[in-house]
C-alpha cells in the first residue's frame, strides 16, 4: 500500500485559492478514480475535485469552510501497488516523498498558527481572515485593528489579497507624502442611505450576484471606460444566413445563431488591430498572443456568466457555432469547468437577443474592451447605386464598442469598429 495525495488544481488564471464548501466522501470511504471527493468554490466558480487514483481516503487535511491554495494538498488516499522489489524501492522513496511533504504542510501549518497567534482569523467585528491575508498583513505590518476597518471586497465583505495590496499602496503614499509634502488621495464616496418602507420587500443577493457586484463595480473603479458607436447594415449577411441555415443544421447538427459569426468577425477584427487585444499591468501593456473570446451569457436565475472560446480565429464557422452551442448550453445547465470561463482577451455581449438597439456594456477585467451587439431591425436607409441614391428597406444593426482610454484611444476604437462593420456588411463563410 502507498500514499497518494490529492492536491487542490489549478482552477483557471487568477485564481489562487478556493473554498472546501463540501466533502463528498468521508474518511475511510473507498473512492474510484476520477469520482467526485469534494466541492469547492472560487470567485469564478463552484466545481467538484476528482479523485486521482481508486483507493481509500485515509486523511482529510482541509476541512469544509477552510480556504486551501492552488497546489495544497487537501486530502490523502491509500492506493494499492505493484509489489516487485524495484517498483517497492520506488514506492518507499515516493512514501518517503509524500510523508517529506506531509511533515511540510504541517510544519507550514504551525507557523500559520504561530502567527494566527498575533493575527485571530477573526477581527474583533466578526470578519473573517484566511491565511493567506493574515501572513501579507504580518509581512507588512498591517495591524489586527487595521483589518478591522478595512471594507473588504470578498465574497460577505471578506477582506481579499487585492484589498491588502491596495492598503499597501496607500501606506506608500502617505510616506511619499511626509518626506514630499502631501499626495491627494481619493476619497471614498460614503454609502448612501436607502429608506425602506414595511410594503418594501428585502432580497440578499445570491452568491453569483455578490460577485458580479463587485467585478462590476472593480471594473468602472479600474478603467475609465469610453464608449463608441457604428451602425452596420448586415442585409447581405441576414439573407446568406436565412439561405444556408437549414442546409447547415443537415450537415454539421448544429443551429446556425448570428453568434458564431459575430464572433468569427470579431477574432479576424482582433487579429488585424492586436492592440485591442490587450490587459494591462501597471505602468505595462500585454498584448495576447491568443484571440480568446468570451460570450457574455444569461442563466436561468437571472445571473450572468462568460464562457470563452479560446483560439477563436482559428476556429471555422462551423467550429465556432459547436463552441458557441455547445458552451451556451452547458452554462445554462449549470455545467461549465474552471477552464470554460478563464482566459478570455475581449468579451462579446448580444445585447440584441433581448431587442435592445444599442448599450454601453461594462470591460470585463483584465480585458481591455467589449463588443455590444445590438438587434437587428429593418430600416429604411439610403442606398447609394449607380443610377443614384434611393429609399430601401435595409438590415440595419448598432455595434457599441466600450473601451479603456488608458490604452486605447479614439482613432484605435474608431478603426477597429469599422473593420467590424465591413466585415459584417460583406460577410461570407466557406464551410459546406
Amino acid at each position: 500500500m502507498a500514499l497518494m495525495n490529492i492536491i487542490l488544481p489549478a482552477m483557471g488564471e487568477g485564481v489562487i485559492e478556493a473554498t472546501i464548501n463540501k466533502w463528498l466522501v468521508s474518511e475511510g470511504s473507498l473512492v474510484n478514480e476520477d469520482d467526485p471527493v469534494v466541492e469547492v468554490a472560487t470567485d469564478k466558480v463552484d466545481s467538484e475535485i476528482p479523485s486521482p487514483a481508486s483507493g481509500k481516503l485515509v486523511s482529510i487535511i482541509a476541512k469544509e469552510g477552510s480556504i486551501a491554495r492552488i497546489g495544497d494538498i487537501v486530502a490523502i488516499i491509500e492506493i494499492e501497488v505493484v509489489t516487485s522489489e524495484e517498483e517497492s524501492r520506488m514506492v518507499d522513496t515516493e512514501v518517503k516523498r509524500i510523508r517529506e511533504t506531509i511533515e511540510s504542510v504541517r510544519q507550514e501549518k504551525k507557523e500559520v498558527e504561530t502567527a494566527s497567534q498575533i493575527i485571530k482569523s477573526r477581527t474583533p467585528s466578526g470578519k473573517f481572515l484566511s491565511p493567506l491575508v493574515r501572513n501579507m498583513a504580518l509581512r507588512e505590518g498591517i495591524s489586527h485593528e487595521e483589518l478591522d476597518k478595512t471594507s473588504g471586497t470578498g465574497m460577505d465583505g471578506r477582506i481579499t489579497r487585492d484589498d491588502l495590496l491596495k492598503m499597501v499602496d496607500k501606506r506608500k503614499l502617505l510616506t511619499t507624502e511626509e518626506k514630499q509634502g502631501p499626495v491627494t488621495l481619493p476619497k471614498e464616496i460614503p454609502p448612501i442611505k436607502i429608506s425602506v418602507s414595511v410594503e418594501d420587500e428585502i432580497i440578499p443577493m445570491d452568491r453569483v450576484r455578490r460577485l458580479i457586484s463587485d467585478h462590476m463595480v472593480m471594473s468602472k473603479k479600474t478603467s475609465p471606460h469610453v464608449t463608441s458607436f457604428i451602425d452596420a447594415d448586415v442585409t447581405r449577411l441576414i439573407n446568406w444566413r436565412n439561405s444556408v441555415k437549414d442546409k447547415f443544421f443537415a450537415t454539421e447538427g448544429q443551429k446556425l445563431t448570428l453568434t458564431p459569426i459575430f464572433i468569427d468577425v470579431v477574432a479576424r477584427a482582433l487579429y488585424e488591430y492586436p492592440m485591442v487585444n490587450i490587459s494591462v499591468d501597471g505602468t505595462n501593456i500585454i498584448r495576447k498572443k491568443n484571440i480568446n473570446i468570451g460570450m457574455a451569457t444569461s442563466l436561468p436565475d437571472g445571473n450572468l456568466i462568460v464562457p470563452v472560446i479560446k483560439n477563436a480565429n482559428e476556429k471555422s464557422l462551423t467550429g465556432l457555432a459547436r463552441a458557441v452551442n455547445d458552451l451556451a448550453g452547458r452554462a445554462r445547465s449549470y455545467k461549465l469547468k474552471p477552464d470554460d470561463i478563464t482566459g478570455g482577451t475581449f468579451t462579446v455581449t448580444n445585447i440584441g437577443s433581448f431587442d435592445n438597439l444599442a448599450g454601453t456594456p461594462i470591460i470585463n477585467q483584465p480585458q481591455a474592451a467589449i463588443l455590444g451587439t445590438g438587434a437587428v431591425r429593418k430600416r429604411p436607409a439610403v442606398v447609394e447605386t449607380p443610377d443614384g441614391d434611393m429609399i430601401a428597406i435595409r438590415h440595419i444593426m448598432i455595434l457599441s464598442l466600450s473601451y479603456d482610454h488608458r490604452v486605447i484611444d479614439g482613432s484605435l476604437a474608431g478603426k477597429f469598429l469599422k473593420k467590424i462593420k465591413e466585415f459584417l456588411e460583406n460577410y461570407h463563410a466557406d464551410f459546406l
